[in-house]
């Protein structure tokens, strides 16, 4: 029989927490465009990326954070783009290890007022500018190779495209709640 931990001991955070990203696109003068924002916190570009939503799908859950963070409504594909990991910073310090599962959603409408247009910037770029200015190295590899399949092939950009899998949602439920 083992003795139990000393109250000061707290095991390792080892499963990943997962999360749910939009790559938000549109074509524009024949050239695909994605849209980034800004994170609350420190202010560097990120996409629209949140927990999931209780009674949505992964891509669904997506769409949510892009209204909230963005204010963009339009139409989800349900490939999962890929996947990246992140290590997200708590208020105490603490960084809670996150994987994000990237869903692309095509952009039909860019609203003025969104729940959070008061906190966060947001910026039409390239596949490849946006790639340059994204901190995490798995979602710029995800922005090098997006090259989503409703845009005409000459929109698509000279990258390669990217690898596009179909994931299940229960490949995404490895955080305990």
């Amino acid at each position: 029989m083992t003795s139990p931990p000393p109250e000061e001991f707290r095991p390792a955070q080892t499963l990943l927490r997962t999360q749910y990203g939009a790559l938000c696109w549109r074509i524009k003068k024949g050239r695909v465009q994605v849209l980034m924002v800004t994170s609350r916190d420190t202010g560097r570009w990120v996409i629209p990326k949140g927990w999931p939503v209780t009674g949505l799908g992964p891509a669904e859950s997506a769409a949510r954070e892009a209204w909230e963070e963005a204010g963009v409504r339009g139409r989800t594909d349900a490939v999962c783009l890929g996947v990246y990991d992140y290590p997200k910073m708590l208020a105490d310090g603490r960084a809670l290890p996150c994987q994000v599962a990237v869903y692309p959603l095509q952009v039909d409408r860019l609203a003025r007022k969104f729940p959070e247009r008061k906190q966060r910037k947001r910026h039409w770029f390239t596949p490849e500018k946006a790639a340059l200015r994204v901190d995490d190295p798995g979602m710029a590899a995800i922005l090098r190779g997006f090259a989503p399949a409703g845009a005409p092939p000459a929109a698509r950009g000279a990258g390669p495209r990217g690898a596009r899998r179909q994931l299940t949602p229960a490949a995404f439920r490895l955080s305990a709640d």
